[in-house]
């Protein structure tokens, strides 16, 4: 029989302290990562028509861990005073006064100065378009208590690494790019919504906005209308690019994927909508893996 492993409260100190950084950053749990990655590689597979540059590729990967990581510690430092009330995240290190608010700060900064670090090795336009993410990013948290659109402002931010990718590769940003950019932030408002329907209780208890309160109970029918001028945008930027049977095989597999969405979440219940917002990174890939396979083999 092995031995139990030991609890967070009896390790050495730094140990527990390392422990609970990693829980700060979300490091156990790799949704918020992943669903940033995919539309950054949308950007790099589509600005180099095929694989990118290796460098370029692994600064813009080791970018979206960074950048996520910063966003949930900014995140939770703006959130002080709603998460101890939420059910979902009333155990979070800032919440339960485990890491305090100069810490996370620290964290915070520490985490966008590498980004910022590697992003410097690539050209200026892409360092540049950087400091309008890290705004994004920084200022995203506070929405919540004045706007009802915290989730359409997430996908201007997650969506942030596709006009830097162009940059990058091509030393521009063109159309295609910014229409890619409008169908990420149409993916982003709705998966997170999902998200938010998970909260909307406690949200409403504590004065915090989101896009599921603003939508009350034709919630499932304007989840309908983003998802569908998600799938519209996708369709315009594959006939503008000139994309092939693979793109469309792609486009297909996330529709349905999305549909499968719907019935997850039909009830409204806490459980399904987290499993419909989970279930948004099978959404990410599907469209991923149909622009890499139309590059690699048409």
């Amino acid at each position: 029989m092995t031995a139990a492993s030991p609890s967070l409260d009896s390790r050495p100190t730094w140990r527990r302290k390392l422990a609970l950084y990693w829980q700060l950053v979300r490091g156990d749990r790799p949704i918020g990562w992943l669903l940033l990655l995919w539309p950054t590689w949308w950007g790099l597979w589509l600005a180099a028509e095929g694989v990118p540059p290796l460098w370029t590729l692994v600064v813009f990967s080791l970018g979206v861990w960074l950048t996520r990581s910063a966003g949930c510690v900014i995140n939770d430092y703006a959130d002080r005073w709603l998460d101890p009330h939420v059910e979902r995240t009333k155990d979070r290190p800032l919440a339960t006064g485990a890491v305090r608010g100069r810490e996370a700060l620290i964290v915070f900064a520490v985490l966008m100065l590498v980004a910022f670090g590697l992003v410097l090795t690539l050209n200026r336009l892409t360092a540049l378009l950087s400091l309008v993410g890290v705004v994004l990013a920084a200022s995203y948290p506070y929405l919540k208590r004045y706007t009802h659109f915290p989730q359409v402002y997430l996908g201007l931010a997650f969506g942030w690494g596709i006009p830097m990718a162009f940059a990058a590769v091509r030393g521009e940003v063109p159309v295609l790019a910014w229409l890619l950019y409008v169908a990420n932030i149409l993916w982003a408002t709705a998966y997170d919504t999902w998200y938010a329907m998970v909260d909307r209780d406690d949200d409403l208890r504590m004065g915090s906005k989101s896009t599921a309160i603003l939508f009350g109970d034709l919630d499932l029918v304007a989840q309908g209308v983003l998802y569908a001028l998600f799938v519209f945008a996708l369709v315009l930027v594959g006939q503008r690019a000139g994309l092939g049977t693979y793109w469309w095989l792609g486009v297909g597999v996330a529709a349905a994927l999305i549909v499968y969405e719907f019935m997850l979440a039909r009830d409204r219940t806490r459980s399904g909508c987290f499993r419909a917002f989970l279930h948004n990174h099978w959404v990410g890939a599907a469209v991923f893996a149909g622009l890499a396979a139309d590059f690699a083999l048409r």
